[in-house]
């Protein structure tokens, strides 16, 4: 949505409080830009009172002079001179209120129509109404409404009692919704002179600020105000002041001009500088490969337009919007720059900054903690929060946990090197970080290095997808007398996560007795085995492989040696559940558990946990885990930890994340897609998603598609290809068109973000996606596919 363009330079006045001069500042600006005989366009978005008063009547009624150069317009009109959200409703010859997306986007589109027809530098300015945080129609403020715009901003100070506080506030406010402020405007009052506290204090902070002379007092005779008016005007903008309006146009021209050079040598920058993760930097060595993120709000990044950029022909935008298709890195839960979340980050700098923790506490880790443990994925068997700083350190912390629980049990067999030779049981294709423990906790592979050990032993899972429109368990050849495995047709999906109808079933029992007899087998040949380590229904960076949960609680139940049930001891091996990817809906269930029907004693959870905002994760733990650490002598406490543990920052944040997913699990759009996935007899099933399920089964049955799955927010697309495997590019070439911004009609108006995992492409929405957003995005990904 943002938009910025080389010819059109565009800049949104926001005013500090009412009646500050908003309006006869800004048609300064419009009679300045004039003066140089630039074309300008003044926007009022929406207007309240009578016409005869409307800004853009006033800044017609004096740039008259200038004949075609000054265009002046408003949007949205009500008569009644009071705030917009409700004189919205009093006016009841309005048909349309317009929403959030109507209004912003009728803005974008003026914008973008100025633009279409200039050859030659232009000026646009677009005048928000009353203070910052005045509302709009649809009572949204307007430093959050405006947000999606982007548009560099000028700020109007407040001249008069109490302002020096309003303009501070109101920066401030502009500043933690990233606002790009080129600017601050006030009049020189000569009586509160708050200009001469306010230059200091933005020229420390790296802001200009400019003090223009003020209006002369209305007359008495009405008649004598227009001439009285324009002279004014004359005289502010001839004024040679080294903060005259000469200076403002000046400065205003460099600030965009600077933030153009900025964007286009981005890309050679990062390639003499940048040393990327999961990229090899052989393939990416010219500039056209760097896609530079200018700002990101929502699910879209605004990106650079290399053609629009460079080609001086090209009158769009050189920002594009860019669905964010992976939620970057699986972090995303309410979208980018998402105001709350902000607010959480900053209520916590400012009361705590960071502070030590260990022995002490802080309210916002407490809460999280007490939340996460007993109303969260913790409740009914967790007792313990331990923090650390993102999801590879919480599984370190989750294997130490269950080696020493393990060690502590077994302490009689497990003399002097034997505690260095213990190994953990898993899953081909698992996966839980990149530090050097979490990867031994793994199979050699593509994520390994040259000091990986691999300690331990990973079965081969069944897999669940959607192949052809059928919904199938595919079987692997260990587990099944035919050397080539087979394929198993379900019922449906609601079907094949309905576990305990599945726990007496003859492939439950075949499941059974091969993990047995694998186990048996390892007792005598194998590591010993101190603790079994799963991504529940879902592993992530090993291609989004789906895993049978039948397999997965049989696995459990065996390990255990017992039918899973309430336990206050940990059994068999300690059982670790690494939830980073999937924990806290991001598959539509707050913890896999409640669909296992078995409880971990250890879990992880990072990701979603702070909103995409901040690094944070947290390795819950049972009590019966807890007490292997428990004694009086210090060197048997779990001796790890992190400059950062359980920062405030956070952990706030994390609070307020979780009171977000409250709202968004409970919303319409939520209900809404859950129903689309109810089983055949009307009731609600155990998984669904927010793709839609026609969609994914209609794509399953294109020829290049190999298989589709989906949950809650996931949707994972195995392309057929003869040499599949992390290496291959094959997804990434087919769906490469995603990318391109599509501006055709009908078309989803932007490009779309991806990652491949070799021929495995996902994509990922956010908790709150609007479903039109989602559902543009399937009518792009078919006509890649499809077409």
């Amino acid at each position: 949505m943002a938009s910025l363009f080389k010819h059109l330079r565009v800049h949104q006045i926001f005013g500090a409080n009412t009646d500050v001069g908003k309006t006869i500042l800004t048609t300064a600006l419009v009679l300045a830009s004039a003066s140089r005989k630039i074309p300008v366009h003044y926007l009022k978005p929406i207007s309240t009172g009578p016409l005869e008063e409307a800004d853009d009547h006033h800044v017609k009624r004096y740039g008259r002079h200038e004949g075609s150069l000054i265009s002046a317009e408003c949007l949205f009109r009500y008569k009644e001179p009071i705030s917009p959200h409700l004189a919205a409703k009093f006016n009841l010859l309005t048909i349309l209120q317009p929403s959030d997306e109507t209004f912003i986007n009728a803005i974008a589109n003026r914008i973008r129509r100025c633009a279409a027809n200039i050859r030659e530098p232009a000026h646009m300015y677009v005048e928000t109404a009353g203070g910052i945080h005045s509302p709009t129609v649809s009572g949204t403020t307007q430093v959050d409404c405006y947000r999606p715009l982007f548009l560099p901003t000028i700020l109007v100070g407040d001249s008069k009692l109490g302002g020096i506080s309003t303009t501070i506030a109101s920066y401030e406010s502009l500043l933690l919704r990233g606002y790009i402020i080129d600017a601050i405007v006030v009049f020189r009052d000569h009586y509160y002179r708050n200009w001469e506290y306010l230059n200091p204090y933005f020229l420390e902070r790296g802001v200009e600020l400019f003090v223009v002379d003020p209006p002369p007092p209305i007359p008495t005779d009405p008649s004598k105000n227009l001439t009285i008016t324009e002279n004014y005007y004359q005289s502010i903008i001839s004024s040679e002041k080294e903060d005259g309006m000469a200076a403002i146009m000046n400065h205003l021209d460099t600030k965009h001009k600077n933030r153009l050079n900025e964007l286009e040598f981005m890309p050679r920058r990062t390639l003499d500088t940048i040393w990327w993760p999961f990229v090899q930097h052989g393939s990416i060595q010219k500039e056209e490969n760097v896609t530079v993120i200018d700002s990101a709000h929502s699910d879209f990044f605004s990106v650079t337009r290399q053609n629009a950029l460079h080609d001086k022909s090209v009158n769009e935008s050189v920002l594009a919007p860019e669905f964010d298709g992976s939620a970057s890195w699986w972090t995303q839960t309410f979208g980018h720059a998402h105001p709350a979340l902000t607010l959480a980050a900053a209520r916590a700098s400012g009361r705590y900054g960071h502070v030590m923790f260990p022995e002490h506490i802080h309210l916002p880790a407490l809460k999280l903690a007490e939340r996460l443990v007993h109303g969260g994925p913790g409740k009914g068997w967790a007792s313990r929060a331990f923090f650390s700083d993102n999801g590879s350190t919480g599984m370190e912390v989750a294997l130490k946990m269950a080696l020493r629980a393990f060690s502590v049990r077994h302490k009689h067999e497990l003399e002097g090197r034997k505690k260095k030779e213990l190994g953990v049981l898993g899953l081909k294709g698992s996966y839980h970080g990149d530090t050097i423990g979490a990867m031994d906790a793994c199979e050699e592979g593509v994520y390994t290095c040259e000091w990986h050990n691999a300690r331990g032993y990973w079965f081969e899972p069944p897999t669940v997808g959607i192949r052809d429109g059928v919904v199938t368990i595919s079987i692997p050849p260990a587990f099944s007398a035919s050397t080539r495995g087979h394929d198993m047709k379900a019922e449906s999906l609601s079907w094949v996560y309905d576990i305990e109808a599945r726990l007496r079933s003859p492939l439950a029992l075949m499941y059974g007795s091969f993990i047995q007899q694998t186990m048996k087998k390892l007792e005598q040949d194998g590591p010993k085995l101190a603790a079994l380590v799963l991504e529940p229904l879902v592993m992530g960076a090993g291609g989004m492989i789906f895993v049978d949960p039948l397999f997965q609680r049989v696995l459990i139940d065996v390990v255990r040696g017992r039918r899973s049930g309430p336990s206050s001891e940990w059994s068999g091996l300690p059982v670790i559940f690494d939830e980073v990817f999937v924990g806290l809906q991001r598959i539509g269930m707050e913890s896999t558990s409640a669909l296992l029907g078995v409880h971990p004693d250890i879990s992880v959870n990072a990701k979603i946990l702070t909103g995409g905002l901040v690094p944070l994760a947290v390795t819950l733990a049972s009590n019966s885990i807890f007490q292997a650490f428990l004694s009086g002598n210090k060197a048997d406490a779990l001796l790890h930890g992190h400059s950062y543990t359980a920062h405030p920052i956070g952990c706030e944040v994390a609070n307020e994340t979780l009171s977000l997913i409250d709202k968004v699990t409970a919303s319409d759009n939520w209900k809404a897609a859950q129903a689309k996935w109810d089983k055949p007899d009307g009731s609600l099933g155990k998984v669904w998603s927010l793709w839609d399920p026609v969609f994914v089964t209609e794509l399953s049955k294109l020829e290049r598609v190999e298989e589709v799955m989906t949950m809650g927010c996931v949707l994972s697309i195995h392309l057929k290809d003869a040499s599949a495997g992390y290496s291959s590019d094959s997804a990434r070439a087919l769906l490469e068109p995603l990318k391109q911004f599509s501006s055709a009609p009908g078309g989803a108006p932007f490009g779309i973000h991806f990652r491949t995992l070799g021929n495995v492409a996902y994509f990922m929405t956010s908790l709150n996606t609007s479903p039109s957003v989602i559902s543009s995005v399937e009518d792009r990904i078919w006509q890649a596919i499809a077409e």
